[in-house]
């Protein structure tokens, strides 16, 4: 997954957050202060997380400060958030796009918005990384719904060149709150340093993913790394922080904040 790639000549980049998490009478985290701070978010669709009232609240919050509207659909686990992998065949992957996207896409229109892009979140997002299969089951079944959606995945993910092959819109997504491996993956959040912690740290790293498309992996090599969106999770106790961080770091370099290819949804 990794490679070489030119210095970012780029003023612009995304900064994007998974945000509609809360589910019933337990909320989880700071929807309402982190959403001015971002262009772009990645609503929940209620099987890992959400509701259909946070889902619509959420949509709402972002209509209320310009931020495009992203689905994020995930494996129908709401005990693991997401998180852990699950077996199914790709028509089955198939159906849970389409019936989560289609869900959150309904009470974006009904709420005088239009959906922007699909964010496949946590395992399902990660297997589709490296699942050929996988990958190519979502990315035919947000063009199903939707041929004008941007898909959102992994920088040098099979997410990516699937959604590309079919035609499809792509942001290559690298994560600011997030260690790398050598081969351009996620480290694992099994393991201990899996998560970066440190604002000064992360803002950081979003700065070189963009500046010079280069992040340092854990063993220390630096790797060529593909940056159109930058992520934060929104369910990190210190995600304000982060993004008000990253947000004054992009600013100190001239870099603008914005949704890829914004101006054709919000």
């Amino acid at each position: 997954m990794s490679g070489t790639f030119p210095s970012n000549p780029m003023s612009r980049i995304d900064l994007n957050a998974d945000l509609g998490e809360s589910f019933g009478p337990w909320p989880m985290g700071n929807d309402r202060e982190l959403m001015p701070l971002i262009s772009s978010t990645n609503i929940a669709c209620g099987y890992h997380a959400g509701d259909p009232t946070t889902m619509r609240k959420t949509v709402e919050l972002a209509l209320e400060h310009n931020v495009s509207i992203g689905a994020h659909p995930g494996y129908p686990d709401l005990q693991g958030f997401g998180r852990r992998n699950m077996a199914m065949k790709p028509d089955e992957i198939f159906d849970l796009i389409q019936y989560q996207v289609s869900a959150l896409k309904g009470i974006c229109e009904s709420s005088g918005g239009r959906l922007h892009h699909v964010k496949p979140h946590g395992a399902l997002y990660n297997q589709a990384a490296k699942d050929r299969d996988l990958a190519a089951a979502i990315a035919r079944a947000v063009k199903a719904i939707d041929p004008t959606l941007v898909l959102y995945g992994l920088s040098g993910s099979l997410l990516v060149s699937e959604g590309e092959a079919i035609g499809l819109r792509t942001a290559s997504e690298a994560f600011a709150d997030r260690t790398y491996q050598t081969d351009g993956q996620l480290t694992p959040r099994s393991q201990p340093n899996a998560l970066i912690t440190e604002t000064a740290v992360a803002a950081a790293q979003a700065v070189a993913m963009v500046r010079d498309n280069a992040v340092s992996a854990t063993d220390g090599t630096n790797i060529a790394i593909k940056a159109d969106t930058v992520c934060i999770h929104g369910d990190s106790a210190n995600a304000v922080e982060f993004a008000r961080a990253i947000n004054a770091a992009f600013a100190a370099q001239g870099i603008q904040i914005s949704a890829p290819f914004a101006s054709d949804a919000k």
